[in-house]
């Protein structure tokens, strides 16, 4: 699908409407390509145009994706809906993605913003001293980073 292509290209050249119009078109003209709908949401969001992502993204994980897209649908729609103020629904998604996707630090980290809005504050601190620890390349991190992930989740402990 030579459009498709056009479409990511534009939006990889930053030029976000003209690839937003052609995703818009294509998804008129192939509503059940579950490809075509997640581009199309990605478009919306990069514009800032969360709302108008949401349909398209659900419409893209209903009909089925390979993994590394249905993995970038579960984070933008859960993260879609954080933006959105819609935090149990992005809780949900973001739950979702995580059962199938567990090592997704990506998806870990906006879950953690997510627990952050629902002010489960431990959890999502936890979730994300974790993640640090185990990915920085820091050396002061590293050095530390035993008693990091021991900490995580015991911030409210004292001795």
């Amino acid at each position: 699908m030579k459009k498709l292509e056009i479409a990511i290209e534009l939006r990889k050249e930053g030029k976000l409407k003209e690839s937003n119009e052609i995703l818009i078109s294509l998804a008129k003209e192939y509503p059940n390509d579950p490809i075509v709908n997640y581009q199309c949401a990605w478009s919306f969001d990069v514009l800032g145009l969360e709302a108008d992502a949401v349909s398209y993204y659900e419409k893209a994980i209903l009909i089925g994706l390979p993994d590394k897209e249905l993995q970038g649908a579960f984070l933008g729609l859960g993260s879609t809906y954080r933006t959105l103020g819609q935090y149990e629904k992005s809780k949900e998604v973001l739950e979702q993605g995580l059962a199938k996707f567990t090592e997704n630090r990506a998806m870990k980290v906006f879950y953690a913003m997510t627990l952050y809005n629902l002010n489960e504050y431990s959890k999502a601190m936890e979730i994300l001293l974790y993640n640090l620890a185990q990915t920085s390349s820091d050396e002061n991190i590293k050095n530390y980073r035993k008693a990091i992930e021991f900490y995580s989740d015991k911030l409210n402990e004292v001795w």
